[in-house]
């Protein structure tokens, strides 16, 4: 990998990252949609954009060669649970619990670790064993003081680590699969949307501002997830494992910043064990990322001595 891929991969991940991060300022312009509107615009225009990227850089041959049964079956799987993931997070935004939204990604990482040790059988590191543990902890005081809200992180945490799970192991790229996600989706979101219409409580038609910020939501949709692809070809998984707590920090800062949601003194206990868990978990990391590279310098210079 070259310094200019490197800086590349870098400045896509970091982009992605933020746009994900600020995303809450985006849902909140559209808080008189309801929720499920939201979502089902934002699938049908995510498919528009999609079929034209597709479209422009000709990979329409190679996706369909990836399709066969097992891989549908995976991708509807996947399309349930990106679905959920994304209108409880719409939801959360509008209702005021942006903070208990961005805990659910402080959350996922380490879930995405628990789900590779309990479903792929991969080896739990020590430093990451007392990373989940202190995490879980926050978890457990959240469940015992804040049960109300709790439901909204974990919600958030399991659907997209469990949806990271499937994807990591259904055999199609990132951009044909959430092409065919959305393909999936996008039946029952067209119905959502074309009865709304007919029973006049749709959105669409009635401000050309909303009209805008629905159409737009495919771009806001597809462009980070494009990027993030992009970057996990240029970077080492230990970057990418830093990067990720970008977008639920600025999610915090936005929620407390500019939503003005309160911060409790459970809250700052609660996100305080989580940060300290996201700490050992990079510092860990980025710590065995080294080692491999120096053990892989090693056997080199060795085999060629």
């Amino acid at each position: 990998m070259t310094d200019n891929g490197a800086r590349g991969g870098l400045l896509l991940g970091l982009g992605a990252y933020t746009l994900w991060g600020v995303l809450p300022l985006y849902f909140r312009l559209l808080a008189s949609v309801p929720a499920l509107e939201v979502l089902a615009q934002r699938v049908i225009w995510s498919l528009v954009l999609l079929v034209l990227v597709v479209s422009v850089m000709r990979r329409w041959r190679a996706i369909r060669t990836a399709v066969n049964a097992r891989t549908v079956a995976m991708l509807v799987a996947s399309a349930v649970l990106i679905g959920i993931n994304w209108l409880i997070y719409i939801w959360a935004v509008n209702n005021g619990q942006t903070l208990a939204g961005s805990l659910g990604y402080f959350i996922n990482p380490l879930v995405n670790v628990a789900l590779g040790v309990a479903v792929l059988g991969e080896r739990l590191r020590k430093w990451q064993g007392v990373a989940i543990a202190v995490a879980a902890l926050g978890v457990i005081i959240m469940a015992v003081f804040a049960l109300n809200t709790l439901w909204i992180s974990l919600t958030l945490a399991a659907s997209f680590g469990v949806y990271g799970l499937v994807r990591k192991v259904v055999a199609i790229d990132s951009l044909g699969g959430l092409l065919i996600e959305t393909l999936l989706l996008a039946p029952p979101s067209i119905a959502y949307v074309l009865i709304a219409a007919a029973n006049g409580t749709g959105a669409m038609g009635r401000s050309v501002s909303i009209d805008a910020l629905l159409v737009v939501l495919g771009v806001v949709t597809a462009l980070p997830l494009l990027m993030f692809a992009a970057a996990a070809r240029r970077l080492p998984y230990s970057v990418l494992a830093l990067l990720q707590y970008v977008a639920p920090t600025l999610q915090f800062i936005v929620a407390v910043a500019i939503f003005g949601e309160p911060l409790r003194p459970l809250h700052l206990f609660v996100f305080g064990l989580i940060w300290i868990g996201c700490a050992i978990f990079a510092w860990d990391s980025v710590r065995a990322s080294r080692t491999a590279r120096r053990e892989a310098r090693d056997r080199i210079a060795a085999a060629s001595s």
